[in-house]
């Protein structure tokens, strides 16, 4: 089985990745104010009397354990999270949707039963498209906007080759790019509306972690190199270092390209050995780093948050509980979910935004069983 996107160590595992858990992050203006009461001051975290406004949403099971690969919302009402279950011989890609009132399982993708998985999820003008792993080979499933009958809508844009891996993948009106490693090396696979075709990448890069884009001209990636970690623009011409001046022994692990040209980083720097979470964010002219109180939190799911802050789950100190970080400017403040009876393991996976709410959807192991599907929601 191909694909894997979520790893802390970013070069000295690639030869062990064995599948995908990707997500996209969700660009959003802030427009809408959550309530107060979702931000606990760092202080007051661990005050019993304090009630987050956190609730659970129910989801239907699926074959445990599972994982959660993404997690996206074109508004309150389409919001789709993708990933796999583990059946007794192999992976079955799983898909959901919330409605605005319920998530409800779709297998009426073609390969619903196949062996596989699902990975990003991105929305391309009314179409929803996602990157699917079919059997070992690669797809681009699209489904249109209030897609009906007996396929659900579907379609599928089958991928110019088979990959070892399927690290990344970014879609917009008019490019697609898939990222990942074949037995040659390093792969970016570009679709620009009518066929597919091999671009290349400055010399000393060694594989691309993850990519993201604005629109066809505007695509940006975050690589490993013979120099460390680095980000890459392309331009509509090719593909450029973006002399990010990031911090030393640094990866990272995700990138939100944000309205009015603002771009923000999030991933590891390592000193004396140990991980700590930094920040970095372009304005247009400048950029800033700084680092949160969030010890060695992997970014990956973090988000812009409809109050304009930067929220991402964090590992919680509570088994039965999740927690969640709010960033805003330098103030960090947490959250927690719901109290889960009997649970031993709350795990958020992937964080967006949906309307004036933020959406979460990711695991629970509660004592005795398996993880499970679980979905929270603040706000709304």
């Amino acid at each position: 089985m191909n694909g894997l996107r979520g790893r802390r160590d970013l070069r000295g595992h690639r030869a062990v990745i064995i599948c995908l858990v990707i997500a996209c992050a969700a660009v959003v203006s802030p427009v809408a104010v959550v309530s107060p009461a979702a931000a606990v001051p760092t202080a007051q975290a661990d005050t019993p009397n304090v009630t987050p406004s956190w609730s659970a949403l129910p989801v239907p099971a699926a074959t445990r354990p599972v994982t959660v690969s993404d997690l996206a919302a074109r508004g309150p009402g389409d919001v789709w999270a993708t990933g796999y279950e583990h059946t007794t011989d192999w992976v079955r890609p799983m898909l959901y949707r919330w409605d605005g009132a319920a998530w409800s399982r779709d297998s009426s993708f073609p390969g619903a039963e196949a062996s596989g998985w699902l990975g990003k999820v991105q929305f391309v003008g009314k179409e929803t498209w996602i990157l699917h792993n079919r059997d070992g080979a690669g797809e681009i499933l699209r489904r249109s906007a209030g897609g009906s009958g007996g396929s659900g809508g579907w379609s599928t844009l089958p991928l110019p080759q088979t990959l070892w891996t399927y690290q990344d993948f970014a879609a917009v009106p008019g490019a697609a790019w898939v990222v990942g490693e074949d037995e040659t090396g390093l792969k970016v696979l570009h679709h620009d509306g009518s066929g597919w075709t091999t671009q290349s990448t400055p010399d000393g890069v060694l594989y691309v972690m993850g990519i993201t884009a604005r629109s066809a001209t505007d695509a940006w990636a975050w690589a490993d190199t013979t120099n460390g970690s680095t980000v890459l623009r392309w331009d509509g011409t090719a593909w450029r270092d973006a002399k990010v001046p990031l911090p030393p022994n640094s990866n990272i692990h995700t990138m939100l390209l944000e309205p009015a040209g603002r771009v923000t980083i999030g991933g590891s720097q390592y000193v004396d050995g140990a991980p700590r979470t930094y920040l970095m964010t372009w304005n247009g002219h400048t950029w800033r780093t700084t680092y949160p109180p969030l010890g060695d939190t992997y970014t990956e799911a973090m988000v812009r948050g409809p109050d304009g802050a930067l929220w991402l789950p964090v590992r919680s100190d509570r088994a039965f509980q999740s927690k969640y970080a709010r960033i805003d400017g330098s103030r960090t403040t947490f959250s927690y979910g719901p109290e889960r009876t009997n649970a031993i393991d709350v795990k958020p996976r992937a964080l967006t935004r949906a309307g004036s709410s933020l959406l979460s959807f990711g695991t629970v192991e509660i004592y005795g069983s398996k993880p499970n599907l679980m979905s929270e929601r603040l706000g709304g």
